[in-house]
């Protein structure tokens, strides 16, 4: 698999700046019972294929990084790359792959499996389950 990388400035890489924005609507999702839970009237972000969102902050846990990507399939992801510094991900949009927002670009596939950099580790994914109006993520067991 050929590895394509995002373009990003060296400051934006050795800085660790993500490219994925929060949610535009802070009140469109919420922490509860262990999964974290996203409004699609409010989070509007998440309606087009190719949209990624990251989720931090309030009550959650760790850090999440949602993708809607191309073939139409929601995922999600701690949002916490397993090398050194432990930066966000970013989704890299025409591919099935999230990528470090670090120097060394670090890339996993949407199984989490490492393709490319000095990671250690694969990365963490959740379950999604979609409703008519609501993705609800699976962080911790209940």
């Amino acid at each position: 698999m050929t590895v394509k990388y995002l373009q990003r400035s060296i400051w934006q890489r050795i800085f660790g700046i993500s490219a994925t924005n929060k949610p535009q609507d802070e009140n469109g999702w919420h922490y509860e019972s262990g999964k974290l839970i996203i409004s699609m009237e409010k989070i509007r972000e998440l309606t087009q294929p190719g949209a990624a969102i990251r989720f931090e902050g309030k009550n959650l846990p760790e850090r999440v990084l949602v993708v809607f990507g191309e073939d139409k399939q929601y995922r999600a992801f701690q949002n916490r790359c397993t090398h050194i510094g432990h930066r966000r991900l970013d989704y890299v949009p025409g591919t099935q792959t999230v990528q470090c927002c670090s120097v060394s670009k670090s890339t996993y596939t949407f199984d989490g499996k490492k393709i490319h950099g000095p990671a250690p580790d694969p990365i963490q994914s959740y379950r999604v389950k979609v409703t008519e109006k609501e993705l609800h993520v699976q962080i911790q067991p209940v």
